[in-house]
């Protein structure tokens, strides 16, 4: 049974929430004060994290930030107001796995839950000596990727990323020298049609290239294909 935690100070939300949840065959423990969710999220093991962005003492968007310093990487949904694109974005770029906006179906919950759970699924190996051999780390240019250990090294150095822009850096790498759509990319990297919502994937090339170009403004790897999308390649010596 997987542990789901809920943090949202509508009580309404919270009880619609935990019944659909254990209707589906979750556990769920919920907070309706977000300092009191972020000490949960700490001293538990979830499967899952709900947390609406406005709540009292620690808001979603500081308890996402503050949960992935600390290396917790549990799938986060977060549930935001209405016209609050600005939140959406951001609470993606520091790390949450999806969002939704208010208000949702439960149904639409679960949808988002399982679909993050297949992205995060193991792919099965034939054997457990091929399961535990570790990958080779994807080498372009001056970057390395070591998909195993979460670990990117550029020109010698490394450098952190977010699981959104690390996810976005290794789809971009194996698919080198190929002109990818905006379209392509939210569907890949957010597994679900964000319609109009291209934003999204500018503002996550725009932080990768901030990490591993030597002058974010002129890319070398991370480039722009105009009326089409982008191209990661090897720099032009």
């Amino acid at each position: 049974m997987k542990k789901v935690l809920v943090v949202d100070d509508e009580p309404s939300i919270v009880t619609l929430l935990t019944f659909n949840l254990e209707k589906d065959g979750y556990e769920v423990i919920s907070a309706e004060d977000g300092a009191v969710g972020y000490e949960l999220a700490l001293s538990n093991q979830f499967d899952f994290i709900i947390l609406d962005v406005m709540l009292p003492n620690m808001d979603g968007l500081e308890i996402t930030k503050s949960l992935r310093r600390e290396k917790i990487d549990t799938p986060i949904l977060i549930l935001t107001a209405k016209d609050d694109q600005v939140d959406k974005i951001i609470g993606l770029e520091i790390g949450a796995d999806d969002y939704l906006t208010k208000p949702f179906s439960p149904r639409e919950v679960l949808a988002r839950m399982k679909a993050i759970f297949r992205r995060l699924k193991p792919v099965s190996s034939k054997s457990e000596e091929i399961r535990e051999e570790a990958k080779a780390p994807l080498v372009l240019g001056e970057i390395s990727v070591d998909e195993q250990n979460y670990e990117v090294n550029v020109r010698g150095g490394k450098i952190e990323l977010t699981p959104k822009e690390f996810e976005l850096l290794v789809y971009f790498i194996k698919r080198k020298d190929r002109v990818i759509d905006r379209d392509t990319l939210l569907d890949r990297i957010w597994n679900y049609d964000f319609a109009g919502q291209s934003r999204i994937v500018d503002v996550h090339v725009s932080h990768l290239r901030d990490k591993i170009e030597i002058d974010p403004k002129r890319p070398a790897y991370l480039v722009t294909v105009r009326g089409f999308g982008y191209r990661f390649q090897e720099p032009k010596k």
